[in-house]
């Protein structure tokens, strides 16, 4: 293969319609999220119907998953952080054309992933009960997040390499095989759930060795793409030691979505804490009103992660026409993916809306609980809709490494607006409050997005009036 057809991928970012491009790759990414979102909705309802001792259907299995969350926040956060930073370093460098610099970004990469892997793992596993005993861990949900947390932990170090390179193969012009990476530890996945829980009665820990393993083969699938591929960005000797230069820069870009899923950490410390101490002065009892919270963030990500794979479809096209300094091109590409952001996000607006109840259903089997996660939905998502506006926004700065204005989005809505306005509607409408808490700061980061993203048009304007190239490191 000659090195002109090697960076054929690569050319068709500046070359093809920017329309045609955000489809061909972010319909895969879309796809890949999508599946794997299925593979966790169908996890979450199996532990809620078969999680319990014996099989049996368990709210308690279901809220002691709902304490692990914040595990799992931390855990993507360091994850996206690096996953996240390399992948738009990465498309810059190549709009650049320094082939070498963007295989140092992937080397580094690789050794950045590992360290912070073996300090996350080592944390866990030494202040495990105490960790969930902060995220509002009752005595009967406790077992059930001890266990499942216990046979996962291998399995979080697996899933970062994956999400990290998985990224950087998208970025370096690889759409239809980062989808297939999806593909293969989803469906994977959902077979060996559905053999460990119903067939073996294995319990919540069924479904922790399922992703272990799962994760295991797509991690091998991932890193093999990098040994030998048709594009330019592979293991190439003295590229892993790290440098101080590219380690900030990585750590720059990423830093945004780092602090995205930091931020829903604390909320979800904070919200498990008062449904455990609120939940316990209602009907539903503390176990009942976490199960519900854990309805709730199943289904709202499974939306986001929609808009997700339109952000990963965006980025690398944004990315390298940035730094090809192509600026007409970003703009559309920016544009459309806000409109089909907000079409996903209003589909799932739209559902919350109508028939919330039935969505509750197919994760909790008790009608009272059902119909409460129902109302709690409608609520919570009554400004769903602009979400996407929002997620896109940063995403976009993100991957022109506008540091600075993709931290301070990333911090609007989980940070500024929305623990405040929380604490004071908790301490004054309790439940309901906590709920109605999340469309009020959907509109206020709405705001703060709209101001920002104006600004940077208005400097990407005065870039390309003077013919100005950015450069990535």
């Amino acid at each position: 293969m000659t090195p002109d057809t090697k960076h054929d991928k690569l050319n068709e970012l500046a070359t093809q319609g920017v329309g045609r491009l955000l489809w061909n790759y972010s319909l895969p990414a879309v796809v890949g999220m999508l599946v794997m979102q299925l593979y966790n909705f169908v996890d979450r309802a199996l532990i809620g119907h078969y999680g319990g001792v014996d099989g049996a259907a368990s709210q308690e299995a279901i809220a002691g998953l709902t304490i692990t969350f914040p595990v799992m926040n931390i855990t993507t956060a360091l994850g996206v952080l690096i996953g996240a930073g390399a992948s738009a370093r990465l498309s810059i460098l190549l709009g650049n054309g320094n082939i070498p610099a963007a295989r140092n970004v992937l080397g580094n990469a690789l050794t950045m992933t590992i360290v912070l892997g073996l300090a996350y793992l080592t944390m866990f596993a030494w202040f495990l009960d105490d960790m969930l005993i902060l995220f509002g861990a009752t005595d009967t949900n406790l077992p059930y997040a001890r266990e499942f947390m216990t046979y996962i932990l291998p399995g979080l170090f697996l899933m970062n390499l994956t999400y990290s390179f998985n990224n950087l193969m998208r970025a370096s012009g690889f759409p239809i095989r980062a989808m297939v990476t999806m593909f293969i530890g989803a469906g994977l996945n959902i077979i060996l759930v559905t053999l460990f829980l119903v067939v073996f009665k294995m319990g919540i820990k069924g479904a922790a060795i399922a992703s272990d393993i799962s994760m295991g083969v797509t991690t091998i699938f991932v890193m093999a793409h990098f040994f030998k591929n048709s594009g330019p960005i592979t293991w190439t000797r003295g590229t892993y030691r790290l440098h101080s230069k590219i380690v900030w820069g990585i750590v720059g870009i990423g830093a945004a979505p780092c602090i995205v899923n930091v931020a829903a950490c604390l909320i979800n410390i904070f919200i498990n804490s008062n449904l455990k101490t609120l939940g316990a002065d209602s009907e539903l009892g503390s176990d009942g009103a976490l199960a519900s919270a854990g309805v709730f963030v199943t289904f709202t990500s499974m939306i986001v992660c929609g808009i997700i794979g339109i952000c990963q479809g965006m980025q690398p096209i944004v990315g390298y026409n940035y730094g090809a300094g192509l600026f007409h091109r970003l703009k559309r590409a920016y544009w459309l993916a806000v409109a089909a952001s907000t079409a996903v996000c209003s589909i799932g607006w739209i559902i919350s809306m109508v028939c919330p109840e039935v969505v509750a259903k197919l994760i909790i089997p008790d009608d009272t609980l059902a119909r409460h996660t129902g109302r709690l939905l409608t609520i919570s998502m009554s400004m769903f809709w602009m979400v996407g506006f929002q997620i896109v926004s940063t995403n976009f700065l993100q991957s022109i490494g506008r540091v600075g204005f993709s931290i301070a989005l990333s911090l609007a809505r989980q940070v500024i607006f929305l623990l405040p306005i929380m604490y004071f509607m908790v301490h004054h409408f309790e439940l309901d409050g906590l709920w109605a808490s999340f469309p009020t700061s959907d509109v206020c980061a709405t705001i703060v997005a709209a101001i920002l993203i104006i600004i940077e048009f208005r400097n990407i304007k005065r870039l390309q009036k003077q013919n100005i190239i950015p450069n990535a490191l």
